[in-house]
């Protein structure tokens, strides 16, 4: 192989994995089921063993002493190096009355909802909060000639 042929090929594979990076990564999480079943679903009629029967395990359940289901799916691009980013949100939730049957069934998307981040990546204190200049000059006349020539 000569080297004009090897450097085309290298900027050839370089643009491919440029071009590579910019179409967006989709990822689905969660399972909701469809339309239909959904449908299916007769409050006042239907118990959570039918309800089990017809849509599956729920994704998760309500605090304890409230009688929910939730079937969650989302949606997340990411692109290249930046966040990702959550584009789709889906939630079912199957509320169940005192008796075991079904209250409610109520669908919710991103838009009904606030994205909370749970992770910021910092550390929070509780202290004031001192500038480059506060800290330099707070420090001033701290300091002994003890402590830099290691005596008494």
């Amino acid at each position: 192989m000569s080297k004009s042929v090897f450097k085309k090929f290298l900027v050839i594979t370089a643009f491919a994995n440029a071009m590579s990076a910019c179409v967006p990564q989709v990822n689905v999480h969660g399972y909701v089921p469809i339309a239909a079943d959904v449908a299916a679903i007769t409050p006042g009629k239907d118990n959570q063993e039918s309800v089990q029967a017809l849509l599956g395990t729920p994704t998760s359940t309500g605090a304890p002493g409230s009688d929910t289901w939730y079937y969650i799916s989302s949606r997340v691009e990411r692109l290249a190096f930046l966040a990702p980013r959550e584009v789709e949100r889906q939630i079912v939730a199957v509320v169940f009355a005192g008796n075991g049957r079904v209250s409610a069934v109520e669908n919710f998307s991103l838009e009904d909802g606030r994205i909370i981040d749970l992770n910021r990546n910092t550390t929070v204190t509780d202290g004031r909060r001192l500038t480059f200049f506060e800290q330099l000059l707070g420090n001033l006349g701290n300091f002994s000639a003890e402590t830099f020539l290691g005596g008494g």
